[in-house]
């Protein structure tokens, strides 16, 4: 099981890793996009609804498809109160981990995935696009990031849940 549970969190590891950092480049473009926008707009007075709006949807794939890759390098926002305390020990920490994502993590990743999916569904089905016009057409692919953002989520909270129970075991047979 260990050898088992070292390869699953090494191969979660590797995909958070390798789309955490495809993602990264969605900042570069982003930045030219509102540049290129920005200098239409101010030196020729053209501006374009699906540039904004391509703007907003880069923005939100970005923290989207970001947040798993943030769990992995343990750079999310916590309560650092008890966390980083000294007299919190590193098997402390790791109950407070496996705590943090079986009570917390996965219970609102799977709400949003729950309640997210008919909003998904419906935009699919009906083929969803801007109500503006001049906007971005298939909006349900955005909409449909946010089951694939939170999926990915869950699967770096599982592969976290698992170090931290290897930091528990590791701890016990010293």
């Amino acid at each position: 099981m260990k050898l088992s549970a070292t390869c699953l969190i090494a191969g979660i590891d590797k995909f958070t890793e390798s789309t955490g950092k495809a993602v990264s480049w969605l900042i570069l473009g982003m930045v030219l996009l509102i540049c290129y926008d920005v200098a239409m707009r101010y030196l020729f007075q053209q501006g374009s609804v699906a540039l904004q709006e391509l703007e907003w949807h880069l923005f939100a794939l970005m923290f989207l498809l970001g947040g798993a890759y943030t769990l992995k390098h343990d750079d999310h926002v916590r309560v650092d109160i008890l966390y980083q305390s000294s007299f919190v020990s590193d098997r402390g920490r790791a109950w407070i981990n496996i705590l943090g994502t079986v009570l917390f993590l996965f219970p609102f990743c799977l709400l949003i995935l729950f309640t997210a999916w008919p909003f998904v569904e419906n935009a699919f089905y009906y083929n969803e696009g801007s109500p503006d016009p001049g906007g971005l057409p298939h909006r349900y692919l955005l909409k449909g990031a946010i089951l694939l953002a939170f999926v990915m989520l869950m699967l770096q909270g599982l592969g976290e849940l698992l170090k931290q129970i290897q930091v528990l075991r590791h701890k016990e047979s010293r």
